[in-house]
């Protein structure tokens, strides 16, 4: 029996194995939607694409009536998703969904190397189910995932200008990612890298004047704006702002508690100024921006969590977990991995854990909160690097 789990254990190092069992399970899940004609969201990314060369704006409630969903992505998007709206229909889809798998899986294995070999294929493995559930939907949560982690690898091996050309890909695209550009403060040369913060952020807003006139451009972007607003209260979401308890409507002021964690985290963050040379800490802060952006967002799925966890894997791979941080991962894997799988736990069980006792976002947020305790908060513990 114990040359068999090393057999296992040897099979699942190899990167080349584990690179093969997942493509072979995204084009198997991306095979199942197409055949079914379920491919929604690429259809939505498609038709919002060839709308933006149209010059027919993919925003608002009249547009997702005849398109399936909303359409909640900045122009940027248009002009990146264009190659994949340009293939055939039955095609998109499949290089759309290995193109993401093999970035996710590229970022996992490209970060620093005090990350070792067994650390990151555990990531890989602990979030190949949540992975799986959002390619099943074709999303783009896979790409806000490895974007944040490409551009930290690239900040901590001093490529600044890239790093900072990926974040704000995922902030014209998404939003999500322009948040990381808070961790430069932690980072040498801050106002050189400002410097490229505005110089690519005026390139990537401009743009879409490759399609869009420029005395149009501004009602663009106020139309995706107003798209993201009207958007987030169409249905219940995952969110902290979506636990019953607390919350048995959407808050009027939901928009002041995100700035103001924000500026809270923020301002931990600047009190912390003497550990921002530590590598340990930067990958840890970069875990609570990645869990926030999720836990504190306007809407978000279940699957959507790939990036919250993702960040918290990096977090908890940067230090020595102790007794409750290992009762606290596997619980997040059960939770938030294992029981949305209609084919693992019981639909009806699911309801009841996620929609009615809100399990899934009391506990990230517990979870959250112990990373930001722990990181931002009284030094209690020895940072571990490596």
């Amino acid at each position: 029996m114990r040359s068999f789990f090393t057999a296992l254990d040897r099979f699942f190092m190899n990167r080349r194995n584990l690179y093969l069992l997942g493509f072979l399970l995204t084009f198997g899940l991306s095979f199942s939607e197409v055949m079914r004609g379920k491919q929604f969201n690429f259809m939505i990314f498609s038709d919002a694409t060839l709308d933006f060369w149209r010059g027919i704006v993919p925003y608002g409630s009249d547009w997702a009536a005849a398109h399936h969903d909303y359409y909640l992505y900045g122009p940027l998007f248009n002009l990146l998703f264009t190659p994949f709206a340009l293939l055939p229909a039955w095609l998109g889809p499949f290089v759309w969904n290995l193109f993401n798998y093999t970035l996710y899986f590229l970022a996992i294995f490209t970060l620093p190397e005090r990350y070792t070999v067994r650390q990151k294929r555990n990531m890989y493995l602990y979030t190949m189910l949540i992975l799986a559930t959002t390619q099943l939907s074709f999303q783009y949560n896979v790409a806000v995932a490895y974007l944040f982690v490409f551009a930290f690898s690239l900040l901590e091996r001093g490529r600044a200008g890239w790093a900072i050309a990926l974040i704000l890909i995922s902030g014209f695209t998404k939003v999500y990612g322009v948040f990381q550009l808070g961790l430069l403060l932690c980072y040498p040369r801050f106002w050189r890298n400002m410097g490229y913060v505005l110089g690519i952020a005026l390139l990537y807003f401009l743009l879409p004047m490759v399609k869009i006139p420029a005395e149009s451009l501004l009602d663009y972007y106020r139309a995706w704006i107003d798209g993201l607003n009207v958007h987030y209260g169409t249905r219940v979401f995952e969110t902290f702002f979506n636990i019953r308890v607390l919350f048995p409507t959407l808050p009027s002021y939901m928009h002041y508690v995100q700035g103001g964690i924000l500026i809270v985290l923020a301002g931990l963050l600047g009190a912390c100024r003497r550990r921002w040379s530590d590598p340990a800490f930067r990958a840890q802060a970069l875990g609570i921006l990645m869990g926030y952006v999720i836990l504190f967002s306007n809407s978000v799925e279940k699957h959507t969590y790939v990036i919250a966890l993702l960040g918290y894997l990096i977090w908890y791979g940067s230090r020595t977990p102790r007794f409750w941080d290992k009762w606290l991962y596997w619980a997040n894997f059960v939770v938030l991995v294992w029981m949305p799988v209609d084919l693992l736990f019981p639909v009806r069980w699911m309801h009841f854990f996620f929609d009615t006792l809100d399990l899934n976002q009391w506990l990230f947020l517990v979870t959250w909160l112990r990373m930001v305790w722990i990181t931002l908060g009284p030094r209690r513990i020895a940072w571990r690097e490596g």
